[in-house]
């Protein structure tokens, strides 16, 4: 901008909160960019309009916000503003049907420089990197059509026999090594222990075990698609709903149809009190997957004497930061992008499995991340002989879609 000359007015597009605080936060950070004027678009439509109109060299905007802004200036016949723009997590556009994703298509011819940032490309498989891999180079490389690119590099692993609608696509033999090379030229990949001094990250697994009448439930539900608690009838679809309905029995509880708790079993969250005492009064991050998963969480600690906490606002963060926070619970869908909470603490507590791999490689980020001091435990309750190592296992593997999701659980139905 003031060197080359290249671009002369930069919209940066993030999450929310990252939008928010720290892009800005991250700016009076670095010294050869604090002198950069910088406009903050979020809040109300008043506030966003002022923020456009105010004179800045970096705009930063929160990614629901982007069709608002296309349509603005589109509805005020006003030109498109930003020569360079930089889409921080851009696998928040891996779905070419989203307004967003469509928004930023309609105006990228008028982008002279486009940069997205992503620590999971492809973290829901191949298929993501053609909406990403379009919008940073107009179609050039990967084809300007989804149907083109399936062509090219899938065919067809699931299909509805009475539709012919296919629902899951593999990728033919090569077609990875073939996608890499065709973007190799637009890709740069920078792992944060090439570059930084980044602390040791220990994953640990604790295994836990289901009484017997607990585990005759879990199997009953796992080989009829069907079980009686307390009077309550639960049931299941088909493999998909099967799949969900085990991971909340394996962590203690279930919905049923009305949204009710029924509980399960306690294992977990007698593990989650010893993981507590071992870390001997320093802070631990909890992280949950469902709803009755955080309030079982809270009354049990509540009940232990302890003061667990969500770490959601900007207060949140800023006391967490602080070491005001003793134990802090963290929902990966919530807060897996760019909140910079290592200062708080360096133990993470996995008390859900989930499937989604980049919700769980940015969730470990969040602690383990440029900043932080101590090496960082990653601990995993796992209840034994259930889909809760399936998804462990596949986690591992990388190997996390629905589909192997579904595939796990129908291997265990034909035992």
């Amino acid at each position: 901008m003031f060197d080359s000359f290249e671009v002369s007015k930069v919209l940066v597009i993030a999450p929310l909160r990252v939008a928010k605080t720290v892009w800005p936060e991250e700016r009076d950070n670095w010294e050869h960019a604090n002198f950069l004027r910088m406009s903050v678009m979020v809040g109300t439509a008043k506030q966003r309009e002022a923020a456009l109109r105010a004179p800045a060299d970096v705009y930063v905007i929160n990614r629901e916000n982007v069709k608002w802004l296309v349509d603005f200036l589109g509805k005020n016949r006003t030109a498109w503003p930003f020569d360079m723009v930089v889409v921080d997590e851009l696998s928040s556009f891996k779905n070419h049907q989203s307004q967003r994703w469509k928004a930023l298509r309609k105006v990228r011819p008028q982008i002279k420089r486009m940069v997205g940032l992503t620590g999971t490309p492809a973290g829901g498989g191949l298929m993501d990197l053609w909406a990403e891999t379009c919008l940073i180079d107009n179609g050039r490389r990967l084809g300007r059509f989804i149907g083109r690119y399936r062509e090219a590099y899938f065919k067809a692993a699931g299909m509805n026999p009475y539709t012919g609608v296919v629902y899951n696509y593999i990728p033919l033999p090569g077609a990875e090594e073939a996608i890499y090379d065709r973007i190799s030229d637009i890709s740069v990949s920078m792992k944060a222990l090439d570059y930084l001094d980044m602390p040791e990250f220990i994953p640990v697994v604790h295994k836990v075990e289901m009484e017997p009448a607990e585990r005759t439930l879990y199997e009953e539900m796992k080989k009829e698609l069907l079980v009686t608690v307390d009077g309550e009838e639960i049931d299941a679809a088909n493999a998909a709903v099967l799949s969900g309905k085990l991971l909340q029995m394996a962590n203690g509880a279930v919905y049923t149809e009305d949204r009710e708790i029924i509980p399960i079993h306690s294992q977990k969250l007698l593990m989650l009190d010893d993981l507590i005492e071992q870390a001997n009064g320093q802070n631990v991050l909890v992280a949950y997957w469902y709803q009755h998963d955080h309030s079982r969480i809270m009354d049990h600690l509540s009940e232990q004497g302890h003061k667990p906490r969500d770490i959601r606002t900007d207060a949140d963060i800023s006391d967490w930061n602080a070491g005001k926070i003793q134990i802090g619970l963290i929902s990966p869908a919530s807060a897996g992008h760019g909140l910079n909470i290592q200062r708080g603490g360096h133990i993470l507590i996995w008390f859900s499995m989930i499937w989604s791999l980049e919700m769980y490689q940015q969730t470990n980020a969040r602690l383990w991340r440029q900043g932080q001091k101590e090496v960082v435990t990653a601990h995993h309750i796992v209840c034994r002989d259930t889909v809760d190592e399936d998804v462990l296992s596949a986690l591992r593997s990388k190997d996390t879609t629905q589909q192997n999701l579904i595939a796990a659980v129908k291997a265990h139905l034909t035992i």
